[in-house]
Order: C-alpha cells, then sequence, then structure tokens
C-alpha cells in the first residue's frame, strides 16, 4: 500500500446503483458496527492511542469521527427526505471535532453504542425509500457534487469501509 491514507482507495462514486447494490450498502450498514465493536472493545487506553499514520487521529479520535459522521450522514438523509427545501448538506469540521474533549478522552464504548443506535435506524430507514426518495439530492458544497440518495449510501458506506482499515492499519492487521 503506498497511501496509507485511503487503504481502500479513494471514493469513487458510479452515476448510479441497481436495486442489489442498494441493498448490500444497506446490509453492510446494519453489519458494520459489530465489526468495529470486534476490533476496540476490549483495547487499552494506551492501545487507543495507536495511529495508522504519522500525525493520523488514533483509534479513540477515529471511533469517535465515525459515530458522529454515521450519524450526520443519517441525519442528511432524513432531512432531504423530510424538508424538501434541504438543497445543500450539513457540513462539519471533522478535525475541529476530532480535537475536542470528548473525541480525546471519553471511552469507545460509548460511541460505539451511538454507531450501533444510529446504523440500525439508517439501515431500517434507507430500506424504506423508494425511487423517488432515491432520487432526493443535496448539494455538497466542499465537493462541489449534487448526491441523491444512492450516492450519499455508497459513500457513507465507503467512510466506515475505510475507517476500519485505518484502525485495522494501526492495529497491525493490514500492511
Amino acid at each position: 500500500m503506498t497511501d496509507r491514507r485511503y487503504p481502500i482507495g479513494p471514493i469513487a462514486l458510479k452515476d448510479t446503483y441497481s436495486d442489489e447494490e442498494i441493498r448490500e450498502f444497506i446490509r453492510i450498514i446494519a453489519e458494520i458496527p459489530a465489526e468495529y465493536r470486534k476490533r476496540l472493545e476490549h483495547l487499552s487506553d494506551e492501545d487507543l492511542l495507536k495511529t495508522y499514520r504519522e500525525g493520523s487521529w488514533n483509534l479513540r479520535q477515529i471511533v469517535h469521527h465515525v459515530a458522529d459522521l454515521q450519524f450526520v450522514h443519517y441525519l442528511r438523509m432524513k432531512k432531504a427526505i423530510s424538508e424538501p427545501d434541504y438543497n445543500e448538506l450539513t457540513l462539519v469540521d471533522m478535525n475541529a471535532w476530532a480535537a475536542m474533549p470528548d473525541s480525546l478522552h471519553v471511552p469507545v464504548q460509548t460511541s460505539l453504542g451511538i454507531f450501533e443506535g444510529t446504523h440500525a435506524r439508517y439501515a431500517y430507514l434507507a430500506s424504506t425509500l423508494n425511487e423517488e426518495q432515491l432520487a432526493r439530492k443535496y448539494y455538497h458544497p466542499l465537493r462541489k457534487l449534487w448526491f441523491d440518495q444512492k450516492q450519499a449510501l455508497a459513500m457513507s458506506v465507503w467512510h466506515v469501509r475505510h475507517h476500519l482499515a485505518h484502525i485495522d492499519l494501526a492495529l497491525g492487521n493490514l500492511e
């Protein structure tokens, strides 16, 4: 691997996704929190300070980041489906959030619980969306792109896989 920042590669969204791909995204959203819990719940505070590359967030920060951002992904979907005027997605300063006291000191079990609960609801909501709802778009001002909810699901899945690979790198499970 040449770039530890992107162990699964950078995100590459497609223009459209099949029903089968959407079902797979929803399955991953439902099941991936268990993979995080399996890797992280028994680590010591010292282990949680491990990083996947110099200058990166540590494992504790990654877990809190994933719980935070996956909730934001879920929030964006709910807003897109329920608010007709939601055209520009909600942004957060991820580095500022990762440097806040809760991201630096709160036990990871707290965010694992948030992640599990959010993803249970996120997967359920996504599984109920019809084609019109899946086609609902919003604008991402940093990426300068419009996303529909299928692409938003793909991005969300990439995000959790991307950071799970970071965790595996920090723990020595990937090289």
